[in-house]
């Protein structure tokens, strides 16, 4: 792949052991990371069985209360974290499935072309924010985890999260904004992680999204996964469409072609599986869909035929209402306080059992996001899922 703008920054490496080490002491073994080139798409980095790790890459595990540990260690001197609650509280079934969805802001955009105007420099740090998205994470344990604009999967995500029981794909942008930033890390994209104790992967798909047929620079991943237990199968998708006022018609076009991807993974598997099971394969779709509740694309999923509904929509007492805010920050145009982020569900196989409520506008506070107290301009989205026992 072409690359264009500034080069990638060269303390990746260098990044990623001292990450390490500070998680796993002296007995840490680094992952040789020269090997993998973040330019080139992420079908070309990986082996064909993506899901293995390379040859001659030990991997020694972590205790993911350990790293939670050590990552409220490192952030001792900062201020609290967001109390967040499920609702209803979680009975802590242990057959749900719990998901996260979350735009963790790519730490090239972050310090460079996004200009947070009343965030502090120092909490744009990645020294900080590492350890800050490893604590959300790991303070909610989803067994199926989606992320966008993730531009340190190779030096952090990847090799942390591997050692913790989490197996993964990539998928750059083509044409990232992260490159036209000096010093950057390499290109933004999205990123699924599954828990490898609870699922096997049966298929993933790539995509660069078009619209009427021509590529654009917006990716997404789908994942066909079979529950380690039940056998049941899950088809799950992260994605991340186009930014900004004025490309209403290009996210519905995006959102078309996922939909379209989407129904083809599903009918390739029943193609597999024929014989088997008849009934409908449960969809999650995950994403920065950045379309507010009332654009054509929001409209486009909720009146799909593959029956979706939205999850966080059970946060309303009426259950029909997205919440006020999933993202709120304010830069040189001003203040964006919206709803951009979605779990999309299939409401005649899955049951949302509880959803992780958001933080409040004091909780929040009069600078907004990112801030000393979390990482990103976007909250994350976790909620947990049943099968529903007649399919």
């Amino acid at each position: 792949m072409e690359t264009m703008g500034y080069p990638m920054g060269g303390g990746a490496t260098r990044l990623y052991s001292n990450l390490a080490h500070t998680f796993s002491g002296s007995q840490h073994v680094p992952l040789p990371l020269t090997h993998l080139d973040p330019y080139q798409p992420a079908d070309t980095i990986l082996n064909p069985d993506f899901c293995q790790e390379q040859k001659g890459s030990p991997v020694s595990p972590l205790s993911p209360a350990e790293v939670l540990l050590q990552c409220e260690e490192a952030l001792r001197d900062g201020p609290p974290r967001y109390h967040r609650t499920f609702i209803p509280p979680s009975n802590g079934d242990s057959s749900a499935i719990r998901v996260m969805q979350w735009n963790i802001l790519a730490q090239a955009l972050g310090e460079g072309l996004d200009s947070f105007v009343l965030c502090p420099l120092e909490a744009l740090s990645w020294s900080r924010r590492k350890h800050l998205i490893l604590e959300e994470i790991l303070t909610y344990r989803p067994h199926i985890l989606c992320l966008q604009e993730v531009d340190h999967y190779f030096d952090t995500f990847q090799p942390v999260l591997a050692r913790l029981g989490y197996r993964s794909k990539f998928y750059p942008k083509p044409w990232s904004p992260c490159l036209n930033v000096k010093g950057n890390n390499g290109p933004d994209g999205c990123a699924l992680f599954f828990d490898e104790s609870r699922f096997e992967v049966l298929d993933c798909v790539s995509l660069q999204l078009s619209a009427m047929k021509i590529p654009t620079n917006q990716v997404a991943l789908v994942m066909m996964l079979r529950c380690q237990s039940t056998k049941r199968c899950v088809c799950v998708a992260v994605t991340h469409l186009k930014a900004r006022a004025g490309w209403e018609w290009l996210r519905n076009a995006q959102g078309a072609d996922l939909l379209r991807q989407v129904q083809n993974v599903v009918q390739k598997h029943a193609a597999r599986t024929s014989g088997g099971p008849s009934s409908p394969v449960p969809l999650i779709i995950c994403g920065d869909f950045n379309a507010v509740p009332t654009e054509d694309v929001y409209h486009h999923f909720l009146t799909s035929p593959l029956g979706l509904d939205s999850a966080y929509k059970n946060l309303s007492q009426d259950n029909l209402t997205e919440p006020r805010y999933t993202t709120w920050k304010i830069r040189p145009t001003g203040e964006c306080c919206a709803t951009l982020d979605y779990i999309w569900y299939t409401q005649d196989s899955l049951t949302v059992d509880t959803v992780l409520d958001l933080p409040s506008e004091e909780d929040i506070g009069p600078n907004r996001l990112p801030s000393f107290s979390y990482p990103s301009d976007h909250l994350s989205l976790v909620c947990d899922f049943s099968f529903k026992e007649n399919q």
